[in-house]
This record gives C-alpha cells, sequence and structure tokens, in this order.
C-alpha cells in the first residue's frame, strides 16, 4: 500500500468510524449510565467486530456472507430486535434516578458485541475498504500490516471518545430533568436503528 493509499484510507476509516450509528450510541448510552472506565469493555467490543470483519473481508468470507442473504438475513433480525428490546427498555427506565452501579464487563462486552455484529453499515463499509483501498497484484496479507493497525487504532480512539463523551453527559445531568430527556432520545435511537436494520436491504458484494 503506498502513502497516497494509505492516507485516503485513513481519511475514509475516520468518517466511517465518527459516522454516528449503534456502536455510537451504544458507547455513549453505556458510557452515561455507567461510567467511562465501565463503558471500556463496549469499546473493546466494537474493535474485537472491526478486528473481525476485517480479517473475513481479507480472506473473502464477508463477501461470502453477503452472497447468502438468508444467512445475512437471520443475524440482521436478531440484532434488529436487540436493539429495539434495548431502546423500549432505555425509554422505560429513562425516569429512573441515574446511578452508576456494577455491571459485569462480560455482560457489557457481549451486549455490545451482538450490536456491532449485526450492523449493516460496518458490512457495508468493511466490503468498500476493500473493493475501493487494497492494491491489485499486491498479496492482501502484505497489505494488511497497514491497513489492520491504522482501522483499528482509529475506531478504538473514536469509540473511547464516545463513551467518554457518554459519561461526561451523565455526570452533566445527573439528577436532572434533562437526564430523562438524554436517556429517552438515546433509547429512541436504539429503536430507529433497530427498524432501520430490520428493513435494511443486504449489502451487495460488487462483482
Amino acid at each position: 500500500m503506498t502513502l497516497d493509499t494509505w492516507l485516503i484510507f485513513a481519511v475514509f476509516w475516520l468518517v466511517f468510524a465518527l459516522t454516528p450509528g449503534p456502536n455510537a450510541v451504544n458507547c455513549l448510552s453505556t458510557g452515561m449510565t455507567l461510567g467511562f472506565r465501565r463503558a471500556l469493555p463496549a469499546v473493546w467490543a466494537v474493535l474485537t467486530q472491526a478486528t473481525l470483519f476485517l480479517l473475513m473481508s481479507a480472506a473473502g468470507v464477508t463477501a461470502l456472507l453477503i452472497a447468502a442473504p438468508e444467512v445475512f438475513g437471520i443475524v440482521k433480525l436478531i440484532g434488529a430486535g436487540f436493539l429495539i428490546y434495548l431502546g423500549l427498555r432505555g425509554w422505560i427506565t429513562a425516569r429512573r434516578p441515574l446511578r452508576i452501579t456494577e455491571v459485569a464487563p462480560r455482560k457489557v462486552y457481549l451486549n455490545a458485541l451482538v450490536i456491532a455484529l449485526a450492523n449493516p453499515k460496518s458490512v457495508a463499509g468493511y466490503l468498500a475498504a476493500f473493493s475501493q483501498f487494497i492494491e491489485p497484484g499486491v498479496p492482501v496479507w502484505d497489505q494488511m500490516g497497514a491497513i489492520l493497525p491504522t482501522a483499528l487504532t482509529l475506531t478504538g480512539l473514536i469509540y473511547a471518545g464516545y463513551a467518554a463523551l457518554g459519561a461526561g453527559l451523565g455526570r452533566a445531568a445527573f439528577a436532572r430533568t434533562v437526564n430523562t430527556l438524554l436517556r429517552r432520545a438515546l433509547a429512541a435511537c436504539f429503536i430507529v436503528y433497530g427498524v432501520a436494520l430490520g428493513l435494511a436491504p443486504t449489502p451487495q458484494a460488487k462483482g
């Protein structure tokens, strides 16, 4: 991968990761309700998904998954249902006083991983990355030496930032009426994303 191609890829990935989606909303919500440190397992879940999808894309497995729409459809519907469930639960509990409580890191991680793996934005993004930025004639795994650390570093920083922003919002809104509005806004985002995910067409791999 040339320096020019790497710079273009880095800008693409920065914009791609910064674009708010279910992962960003989850990191914001988790940071707000649990605090920054306890929200870090959600960031690790996003990094796990990013690593998995990057390696799958390099191996051609992501394109194979897209070629089997019935498999992707099942995963998509499970993810949509989970997002809607989180949104409804968040809406119902939004009026309860916000308390920083102990939640098992494993639960935070697994919840975030389900959201991340079912995100069609991610699938489409990884397909775009590998169709536009992989140089033909150069072994894919050689190029991964530049792509993987760049993508993971940017992803980790951005989603840690979302978790920190959520933690800051939680402290600022603690014991105030705006807290309920913020939490319901995040809950509504989960519901909207869940419905959109359920209705979204399967991303198509380029022939």
